[in-house]
C-alpha cells in the first residue's frame, strides 16, 4: 500500500494525466496558463478557482509547507478522479484531467494522512467529449481484461492463505502469504481506487487512521512472522480478508479505465516500489518485498506494452528508453530469483545497502521516462 493511488473511475472522469516536476512554484494567479493553482501548506489548501469549465483541466500544485503532501480531486463520495502523491516541500506537480460536469472536491493531505484539507469545486458545461482511437480502445479493453483476470486469480490464492491461517498452520500460511498478494500488487492503482477496500486489506500499522481497526494482509503478516502464532482473532481476520478480496473482485470489472490512466498507473506502480518495496517498509516482517516489487513491475509493464503501439507513433525515442529500462530492471530483479521463472526471491533482509541502492537506481531510471508515457499517449 502506498501513502495514497492509476486513477480508475466509475464513469465521470474520462482522462487523467499526471506529470511531476521539481522546483518552486511561481506566485500569482492562473491568468497566464489557464491552470487552476493550488497552494498547499501544512495547514491550508488554497485553490485559485472553485468553478471551471468541464473538459481538460490543468491543476498546478505547489507545496509551500514543511511536510510531504498529496493532492486529490474527489467525487462527493470520495472516489478518486485524479491524484498526485509525494509532493515534497518546495516542489510542485501538474495534474491534467478530463473531467465531466459536476461537483468535486480538492483535498490536500499534508503528511499524506487523514481526509485532507478540502475545498469544494464545480466543473460546469459539457466538456470536450473527444473520442479515442480504435487502437487505444483495444488497449483499454485488453487492460480491463487483465485486471479482472488478476482479481480472479487472487481468489484461490487468497483462499489458500486464509485456509492455512484458519487451520492454525503457521508455516503453510507463511508460504501462501506472498503469492496471495501478487494479483493485488500487479493492479494496485486500480484496486486502490475503490474507496475503502485498500485500507481494509493492505494498510500497514503505521498507516492506520485514528480509530481504524487494523485488518488485512499486513496484520496477519505481523502475527505470522513477528508473533509466530495464530490466535482466534487472526482466524476471524482471515475470513474478513477473504470477504474484502471477494468484494474487490466484484467491483474491479465496473471500473472505467482510460489510456492515460493506464499510463499514470504504470508510473504509480513504480512510485509504489520506490516508497515501499526498496525501503523494506512494505513487508517489514515477512521480508517478501522482492515478490511485491516484481508484481508492481509486471503490472506497470503490462500497461506499457498495451500502450506501446500508440506511444511508438508519437514518441519513438521514449519507447526506446522504456524498452531499455524495463529490460534492465527485470534483469536486475532476476539476480534475486531463487528459481528462473517462479516467484521465490531472496528474503529482503538479506539484501545489503549497496544492492538496495542498485535496485533504487534501477527503479528511478525507469520511473523518469515512464512519467512521460501519459503525455505520449495523449498526443
Amino acid at each position: 500500500m502506498r501513502p495514497a493511488r492509476l486513477t480508475v473511475l466509475s464513469a465521470a472522469a474520462v482522462v487523467v494525466a499526471l506529470t511531476a516536476v521539481t522546483g518552486c512554484a511561481d506566485k500569482g494567479d492562473d491568468s497566464g496558463s489557464g491552470a487552476i493553482k493550488v497552494n498547499a501548506t501544512d495547514s491550508g489548501c488554497e485553490v485559485s478557482k472553485t468553478e471551471f469549465p468541464a473538459g481538460k483541466v490543468s491543476i498546478e500544485v505547489e507545496n509551500k509547507g514543511s511536510k510531504v503532501t498529496e493532492l486529490y480531486v474527489l467525487f462527493p463520495d470520495d472516489r478518486i478522479v485524479a491524484e498526485r502523491e509525494n509532493i515534497g516541500p518546495g516542489t510542485k506537480a501538474t495534474i491534467t484531467a478530463e473531467i465531466k460536469a459536476g461537483d468535486y472536491a480538492f483535498a490536500c493531505k499534508p503528511g499524506m494522512k487523514g481526509d485532507g484539507i478540502r475545498t469544494k469545486v464545480k466543473a460546469t458545461g459539457q466538456g470536450s467529449g473527444e473520442k479515442r482511437s480504435p487502437e487505444l480502445d483495444a488497449a483499454v479493453a485488453s487492460y480491463r481484461k487483465y485486471v479482472v483476470e488478476q482479481a480472479e486469480a487472487s481468489l484461490p490464492t487468497t483462499k489458500t492463505f486464509v485456509d492455512a491461517v484458519k487451520a492454525g498452520d503457521v508455516e503453510a500460511a507463511k508460504k501462501a502469504y506472498a503469492p496471495s498478494r501478487l494479483g493485488w500488487e500487479r493492479t494496485e492503482p486500480v484496486a486502490e481506487s475503490f474507496g475503502d477496500i485498500d485500507p481494509k486489506v493492505d494498510v500497514r500499522e503505521d498507516g492506520l487512521e485514528a480509530g481504524q481497526t487494523w485488518t488485512g494482509w499486513h496484520r496477519l503478516e505481523k502475527a505470522l512472522w513477528a508473533d509466530n502464532k495464530i490466535g482466534d482473532d487472526e482466524k476471524k481476520l482471515a475470513d474478513t480478508l477473504m470477504t474484502d478480496v471477494t468484494e474487490w473482485h466484484k467491483k474491479i470489472g465496473t471500473a472505467e479505465i482510460t489510456p492515460t490512466s493506464m499510463a499514470n498507473g504504470a508510473k504509480e506502480l513504480l512510485d509504489e516500489v520506490a516508497t515501499g518495496k526498496v525501503t523494506g517498509e512494505e513487508e517489514r516482517y515477512s521480508h517478501t518485498d522482492l515478490i511485491d516489487f516484481k508484481g508492481n513491475v509486471e503490472g506497470a509493464e503490462k500497461a506499457y506494452e498495451l500502450l506501446k503501439p500508440t506511444a511508438q507513433k508519437n514518441d519513438a525515442e521514449l519507447v526506446k528508453q522504456l524498452d531499455t529500462q524495463f529490460a534492465a530492471l527485470n534483469t536486475l530483479l532476476d539476480k534475486y530469483r531463487a528459481d528462473k521463472n517462479g516467484y521465490e526471491f531472496t528474503s529482503y533482509d538479506k539484501v545489503g545497502d549497496a544492492e538496495r541502492k542498485e535496485l533504487s537506481d534501477g527503479v528511478n531510471s525507469l520511473a523518469e521516462p515512464l512519467s512521460k508515457l501519459a503525455a505520449a499517449v495523449a498526443k
